[in-house]
């Protein structure tokens, strides 16, 4: 909606510019008219539904609002006709209202409307937020220390009986616990419970259950946007053993916290359906990496998904400018997706584990590749905003966001089912 809008904006101003340039005319009573009338349109398209009225839409509202106003302001007063014509003026006012135009329109544009994608299983989902401190950490990404805090989305079957697997998921380098809803919305409806979790002053932003909000921290910035395992292995094995401490110590913490929640006697709400002897991780870019080490870090991890992650964790160390790897075999069920990364394992130095599953000499660690996808295509950013999946990947998709989401929630269910609920051999590896 927001692409056809700003085309009408563009034909209208076009239009009354021509009008104006032919008759020689500023023409006051017609660009009131229209103002007046771009306002009241809105509001029609907005009581309609044609438009879903948001955040996204105030700026464009607050313009609109304005247009309207002083247009009918200049139709009372009639004043605008005593104004000297000059055909310049009226190119540049054309070109300065669609400008407004667009910066009014740019969070639709950035973020349009989009279907959310429905989940397959029997269950229906519900979700609660819990904040949780952990009295063995303290908080290194602040002044003030204090024990670190964590914000989890739980995501579980309504109306369920019995205990489902455990699954927890590490988002990216600067998403947040919301990336991969799809994800959670689609294993809980099939019988698992999705714990989402927040990597505090790692992610965007993160905000508690008192209402504080901890935004992403610079210095963590500085260090990924910086970090470059081409040209500095050992910088970069320092950041990777830096994240994944934090991470991976996230990620065992909120499973030890969740189980001892559902092991004790009074365990009410979701921690009663949560199944203590089936525990499974996943993750997305630096959340996978977390997601394998903890297949490494942890014997009750039963199964592990990366969504296009190198193994940070099993490198040891550096020699001679190359990194040194864990060479022992990965203990833990793994399932491998790549998008870019793909046609670039060979070549990237902190994938050389993974390319070193790649023949698939383990009987359980599978590799999937999704052509035509991005980086962030396996989130639901693909979703929420194209326009910046296709900007912060460096790539566009040529695979629709939805085809996307429904494979990795296919295989990642397949997997699961397999290894966490021992529904049948997992066989999914291969190119979609």
């Amino acid at each position: 909606m927001g692409a056809i809008l700003l085309f009408v904006a563009f034909a209208v101003e076009t239009a009354l510019a021509a009008f104006r340039i032919v008759t020689k005319s500023n023409q006051p009573r017609v660009r009131a008219v229209l103002r007046a009338a771009a306002l009241a349109g809105f509001v029609v398209l907005a009581l309609l539904s044609v438009v879903r009225w948001d955040l996204r839409w105030y700026g464009l509202t607050l313009l609109l609002v304005v247009w309207g106003v002083l247009g009918v302001v200049e139709w009372v007063r009639r004043r605008g006709g005593s104004k000297v014509f000059r055909v310049r003026n009226v190119v540049l006012g054309a070109v300065f209202s669609f400008f407004l135009f667009f910066l009014g329109l740019a969070p639709a544009l950035v973020f349009p409307e989009h279907a959310v994608l429905d989940a397959t299983g029997e269950f229906r989902v519900a979700t609660v937020t819990q904040t949780y401190s952990d009295p063995g950490r303290t908080e290194t990404y602040t002044k003030s220390g204090g024990q670190r805090r964590l914000s989890v989305d739980l995501w579980y079957p309504l109306e369920a009986e019995g205990t489902y697997p455990l699954v927890v998921f590490s988002h990216g380098t600067t998403a947040t616990k919301s990336s991969n809803t799809s994800f959670y919305n689609e294993l809980a409806s099939h019988g698992y419970v999705v714990a989402a979790v927040d990597h505090a002053y790692e992610a965007l932003y993160t905000t508690f259950d008192d209402g504080q909000t901890a935004v992403i921290d610079p210095g963590y910035v500085k260090q990924f946007s910086t970090e470059n395992a081409h040209t500095d292995r050992q910088q970069s094995y320092t950041f990777y053993q830096q994240w994944m401490q934090i991470r991976m110590g996230d990620l065992s913490f909120v499973i030890d916290t969740i189980l001892a929640k559902a092991k004790a006697q009074d365990a009410d709400g979701v921690y009663r359906l949560v199944d203590a002897e089936k525990i499974g991780v996943a993750g997305h870019s630096l959340g996978g990496s977390a997601a394998l080490g903890m297949g490494r870090l942890r014997t009750d991890v039963d199964a592990v998904i990366s969504l296009e992650a190198p193994f940070m964790y099993d490198i040891q160390g550096t020699k001679d400018g190359e990194f040194v790897w864990n060479q022992t075999l990965y203990p833990t069920p793994v399932l491998n997706v790549y998008t870019q990364s793909w046609s670039h394992l060979g070549e990237w130095k902190q994938y050389a584990k993974n390319f070193a599953l790649l023949p698939e000499t383990s009987e359980t660690a599978f590799n999937v590749y999704i052509s035509g996808a991005n980086h962030l295509s396996l989130t639901d950013l693909a979703l929420l905003s194209p326009f910046l999946t296709t900007v912060l990947s460096g790539s566009q998709s040529t695979k629709d966001a939805e085809t996307c989401l429904r494979i990795v929630n296919k295989v990642s269910l397949e997997f699961f089912d397999s290894y966490l609920k021992g529904k049948g051999a997992f066989k999914a590896s291969g190119t979609y």
